[in-house]
């Protein structure tokens, strides 16, 4: 790690508009994550897109992202100093996150202590999302 891949599935090229995919390093989500401050908010993909970026590929692997940006919330759960406010990084749309510690109850109360509204979508499938998530962005 870090490591790059081409793809050559047409299909995954022309979504994520490119074949060079790269992979960073649990770390590196770790050190990311660590800069969003008190009452702003990261998605995942915006960490992915700002990995790319910086790495020269076209997109960086969205399954191994979300499996190495849980491995940091749980990590950080673990330790007793030194905390990564893991809470502040959502899924798409503002999505709330439930493989987080203590799962989307433990992120809500977490977010709205930091001033977010927290609001519920959907009958069957519930979902809990950050209410206008986009004017509390942290820019990269």
């Amino acid at each position: 790690m870090p490591k790059f891949h081409t793809i050559t599935d047409k299909k995954s090229i022309e979504k994520y508009g490119g074949d060079k995919m790269y992979f960073a390093p649990p770390i590196e989500y770790d050190k990311v994550m660590r800069l969003v401050p008190f009452g702003k908010l990261l998605t995942l993909g915006t960490i992915r897109d700002y990995f790319a970026k910086q790495s020269g590929a076209d997109f960086t692997e969205p399954i191994t992202a979300g499996i190495f940006v849980s491995i940091v919330a749980w990590a950080s759960y673990q330790r007793s100093e030194d905390e990564t406010p893991y809470w502040r990084t959502l899924k798409a749309n503002g999505e709330l996150n439930a493989k987080y510690p203590g799962g989307i109850e433990a992120q809500k109360e977490k977010l709205e202590a930091e001033g977010h509204t927290i609001v519920q979508k959907g009958r069957k499938n519930i979902r809990y999302y950050v209410k206008d998530y986009e004017n509390a962005l942290f820019a990269l």
